[in-house]
């Protein structure tokens, strides 16, 4: 199922959801300047800034091996990659950005990454394979959605069913938190670890940690009134 847009205005432009779709495209671009100079550049700033699980815990105590907590989150394998992982936080980033308000957004997104990034290393600690990518941070994004916003309708593009559906968010993100968890636990049992290149507990990881992260601030009181 691919998300095509929800119906849920925002009452405050989402300035950081934009600067952080910006800062992951900039990156991508420099990315694909290293790589037309060559694989060897490419590869160096990949493996250098990516999170490598055992890497990190083999070297615990080199503090630029806990910088790929959060470099790794905005490193990206490929335009599809990239590209997904911007559209689906646009979608639904804006609107857990109108409650939070911007400074608090930036700071729950890269603890749901950091959240993502703790679930893959403990579920594959000695993993050698380099882990990168949005989508744990953006995962405690759709999170917060399920929590905040059950019922808004998201219309989505169902292939080999309807063209595009109004979906309740609760369904669509309850049947996406499926699809991860089944994956992770069907690459536990394969042995496969990141089965497909797909780090799947980071974004269990991430969603979880969402989900934690946004009641607590809803038990608080630290959301805006929309």
């Amino acid at each position: 199922m691919l998300p095509l847009w929800d119906e849920n205005p925002t009452r405050r432009p989402p300035v950081m959801t934009v600067l952080i779709i910006a800062a992951n495209l900039g990156v991508f671009a420099y990315e694909v300047l290293l790589a037309l100079q060559g694989p060897r550049a490419f590869d160096t700033f990949i493996w250098t800034h990516a999170l490598v699980p055992g890497r990190l815990l083999a070297h615990a105590g080199d503090p630029r091996e806990w910088g790929t907590l959060f470099t790794h989150m905005f490193l990206h394998g490929g335009l599809l990659h990239v590209a997904g992982n911007c559209w689906f936080f646009w979608i639904f980033g804006n609107n857990i950005e109108d409650r939070l308000g911007s400074a608090k957004f930036l700071l729950f997104y890269l603890i749901c990454g950091l959240g993502a990034a703790a679930l893959q290393i403990a579920v594959e600690p000695g993993s050698a394979l380099p882990m990168l990518g949005a989508s744990g941070a953006i995962s405690g994004v759709l999170g917060a959605y399920l929590i905040l916003f059950p019922t808004a309708w998201v219309y989505t593009l169902v292939p080999w069913i309807v063209p595009v559906i109004p979906v309740p968010a609760f369904l669509f993100l309850i049947v996406w938190f499926l699809f991860q968890a089944l994956n992770g636990v069907g690459s536990l049992l394969s042995g496969t670890g990141a089965a497909g290149g797909v780090a799947w507990w980071a974004h269990a990881g991430g969603f979880a940690t969402g989900i934690l992260l946004i009641l607590w601030a809803k038990g608080a009181g630290r959301l805006r009134r929309r």
